[in-house]
């Protein structure tokens, strides 16, 4: 995975974190919600663990916390 590829992998991490935590959800309530364990959520939450993620996956993220898809792709730039 190049630089440019794990930068916006920690970007998405990091604003489905803000939405989850703007909704007052904990990981382990968007987990259960998914269906996929605390630990992947925190993977992708991570900055330092740029994880990919599938599409179906990032719209149940979407579902879950019920926030425009487009919304996980609204990068600042640093």
């Amino acid at each position: 995975m190049n630089e440019k590829r794990k930068k916006q992998y920690r970007e998405l991490g990091l604003m489905i974190a803000y939405y989850r935590k703007l909704r007052g959800i904990t990981q382990i309530q968007l987990a259960e919600y998914i269906n996929v364990s605390r630990t992947h959520i925190s993977n992708l939450e991570a900055p330092n663990m740029p994880t990919s993620i599938s599409l179906d996956r990032l719209f149940d993220i979407a579902d879950a916390l019920e926030v425009p898809i487009s919304c996980f792709f609204e990068f600042r730039e640093k």
